[in-house]
């Protein structure tokens, strides 16, 4: 517990010799200290079970520093541009998502059909029209305001699921609406993106489709039938995945933040106030849509989740494949920190506030179910 605190005594020195220097003028030397804050706040956050959720997205914030301080880096090395890496880690992301998965996952359409439906028209309404009113208020350049759109058009992702389970919601029905939502991404977003974006930007809709089917659909089938051939096998892919997509988000997200720099010191501030905006409406939509169908307490806070929660990196991804990362993948790479850290709080709340009327053992069959990602 020393070391913890320790680093978190490092990390308020760090901060105060960063607020100092950029008071005085020196924004550009306070840039090692504000890394090195962001660092040693996610090592401290380790040593408090409370706290320990937030360390992976603190250290998301110290790669976007970094991104911000030191773009070149991030860009273009030796003639070799960064950005070509995006698709395959999405792919490889999308793979992992499969291998975690089993034809069971979506055995609950059958068993809570109700649900589901209603996660899914939730997920492919709220967000996307939502995404366009923002967009359409904001009064950004065109292709920046066609990325608040897109990530409102992406489907849910894995995160929503981990937060399921650590609000003690119903997490047999996420995974099951992620896994969904997911699989029907290639028809939906690039339909509501013609639909809602095509003011804003160009939407070739088939080209959408097929970028999305190469990086969701192929890799997620290749996981699917890697896990029916070799189920309990391979315990160490089972293993590495999650830290794999843990380092593939916030690569992408470093990538994308050193690619539109200019564009974020600009409008950063009110880019994220709108994708919070975006974000916090899409969780009190989500619940409350799922109340007026008259769903139990439990499901409607699953339903707010999904719907508040977005794939990030898929949408970073098709801005990479429509050519204009800088731009419309920008809304997309700052959504994935914020709704970790909204997710967290509102998992958090709900974890403290079970239902009325919830067993105790509730929470372990959704752990089997978590087990099963």
């Amino acid at each position: 517990m020393n070391a913890y605190k320790i680093a978190l005594g490092l990390a308020l020195l760090c901060l105060i010799a960063a607020v100092f220097l950029v008071l005085n003028g020196n924004i550009e030397q306070a840039g090692p200290f504000f890394i090195a804050f962001f660092l040693a706040l996610a090592v401290g956050f380790r040593g408090y079970n409370h706290l320990k959720g937030y360390s992976y997205t603190v250290m998301i914030f110290a790669a976007v520093t970094t991104a911000l301080y030191y773009p070149s880096y991030f860009v273009e090395v030796d003639g070799f541009r960064f950005a070509v890496l995006i698709t395959p880690l999405i792919q490889l992301i999308m793979f992992g998502m499969g291998t975690s998965m089993s034809v069971k996952d979506f055995v609950g359409v059958a068993k809570m059909p109700k649900g589901v439906i209603i996660g899914i028209l939730c997920q492919f309404t709220i967000m996307p029209f939502l995404g366009f009113t923002l967009a359409s208020l904001s009064n950004f350049p065109p292709e920046i305001a066609a990325g608040i759109i897109l990530i409102g058009c992406s489907p849910s992702g894995l995160a929503s699921n981990v937060m399921n389970y650590l609000a003690k919601a119903n997490l047999a029905l996420s995974i099951t609406i992620t896994a969904i939502t997911t699989l029907l991404a290639p028809l939906f977003t690039p339909l509501l993106m013609k639909l809602l974006a095509g003011a804003f930007i160009e939407i070739n809709m088939l080209d959408m489709m097929w970028d999305i089917v190469k990086m969701v659909i192929i890799p997620i089938g290749a996981g699917l039938l890697f896990n029916k051939l070799l189920s309990g096998k391979a315990k160490w892919l089972d293993n590495a995945m999650p830290l794999v997509s843990m380092f593939g988000i916030a690569f992408i997200i470093v990538i994308i933040t050193a690619a539109g720099r200019d564009s974020l010191l600009e409008i950063g501030g009110l880019l994220i106030m709108i994708v919070l905006v975006h974000n916090l409406t899409g969780y009190t939509l989500g619940y409350w849509a799922a109340k007026l169908f008259k769903m139990d307490e439990r499901d409607c806070r699953t339903i707010a989740i999904e719907v508040g929660m977005q794939n990030g990196g898929l949408a970073s991804g098709i801005a990479k494949e429509m050519g204009k990362i800088a731009t419309v993948g920008l809304a997309p790479a700052v959504f994935g920190p914020l709704m970790n850290i909204t997710g967290s709080i509102l998992a958090s709340h709900w974890h403290r506030k079970p239902p009325v009327g919830e067993y105790d053992d509730e929470p372990e069959k959704d752990e089997v179910e978590l087990a099963k990602q």
